[in-house]
């Protein structure tokens, strides 16, 4: 049984996709040890997710078509989703496992990432409670995910109190951070809010550390991982804050087997698997946990099946409701080249 990996390999992504490869191929080893998808093995077929979302869809679309995979699994940005949508069409079952925006209903479609009511509000709130950011400046890469969670941020920000004194929206790969810390310190914001992902991330993190700003400025992240803080070549402001569903300070049971499974199977100088990563392998148990209950591959019998659904991933026990996962969302704060968890919700 053929399963579709889109994974970046290339792009602004491009330094996730070993982690989550890796990840992945761990999590579909252990699917077979255990006796395979209704019985078959497991075998995964890499898409490199990196590329633009009409390229992606239009490469998943013809495995589909021609039985070469017969479901599929991917950490990719939410254009690319968006077009792999109606380019499966609700033919195979699709595991989406990064943080999104929210509102993904389409039928075969299942979403293991956070959303921004369990992702974001939380983090605001909990900073806002110790008054921390009262003046908020919005910058993200110019799609989808970042101007809906935008959009989301600024109600959640007006009932907090706070006020947005900025926003700014990037293209993708064509970041010059420079201007835009001078943007944000033009404003006197005291708060961002970093909706930019993978390369502009870090370019931005890189450059904003060396700037006045860095020490009393906080910036919150809902993307940044342990790859993204590698990339920096960490942080010691002690005001750079991450919000996901894991990070591999995380110190429960299951995480730290994770862990060491992934270390047992790849060796201690393989690719972090960072947030990102553990997302693929938790997206690929889920695919088989999700087949198991319906006994089926056929999309309207899982999607009958998947309410009540449970796993055991990376990052602990998660229970599939309306097709999304409810799971732990962690609060983390840079700590050279760690992300160290300060809160869970």
């Amino acid at each position: 049984m053929r399963v579709a990996l889109v994974v970046p390999a290339s792009g602004t992504l491009g330094m996730i996709g070993p982690g989550a490869l890796n990840c992945a191929t761990l999590a579909a080893d252990e699917i077979n040890d255990a006796g395979g998808l209704l019985g078959r093995a497991v075998e995964l077929r890499p898409v490199d997710g990196g590329r633009s979302a009409v390229e992606v869809a239009a490469e998943v679309r013809t495995l589909v078509r021609t039985g070469t995979v017969q479901a599929v699994v991917g950490v990719h940005p939410s254009d690319v989703r968006m077009a792999l949508v109606p380019a499966i069409c609700g033919t195979v079952p699709y595991v989406y496992t990064p943080p999104y925006e929210g509102g993904e209903q389409a039928p075969g479609v299942y979403l293991a990432g956070e959303t921004p009511n369990r992702q974001l509000l939380p983090a605001l709130t909990w900073l806002a409670q110790r008054s921390r950011g009262r003046h908020w400046f919005l910058l993200g890469n110019d799609y989808v995910w970042p101007r809906r969670v935008h959009a989301a941020a600024r109600r959640y920000l007006r009932a907090l109190g706070t006020v947005v004194v900025g926003e700014r929206f990037v293209p993708r790969g064509t970041i010059d951070p420079l201007p835009l810390v001078d943007e944000i310190a033009a404003t006197r914001a005291d708060a961002v809010l970093l909706t930019l992902i993978g390369r502009d991330l870090v370019l931005f993190n890189r450059a904003f550390a060396g700037s006045a700003l860095a020490h009393r400025v906080l910036r919150l992240c809902p993307a940044l991982e342990e790859n993204g803080l590698l990339g920096v070549g960490g942080d010691g402001t002690g005001e750079l804050y991450a919000t996901m569903g894991y990070f591999s300070s995380v110190a429960t049971d299951s995480s730290l087997a994770f862990v060491s499974r992934y270390t047992g199977r790849f060796g201690p100088h393989a690719p972090v698997p960072g947030g990102h990563g553990e997302g693929c392998y938790d997206g690929m148990r889920l695919l088989a946990a999700l087949v198991a209950r319906a006994e089926s591959l056929a999309t309207p019998a899982v999607d009958a099946a998947a309410d009540g659904t449970t796993v055991e991933g990376g990052r602990g026990r998660l229970a599939v409701r309306g097709r999304h996962v409810d799971a732990p969302v962690y609060l983390a704060r840079a700590d050279g080249l760690d992300l160290d968890v300060i809160a869970s919700f």
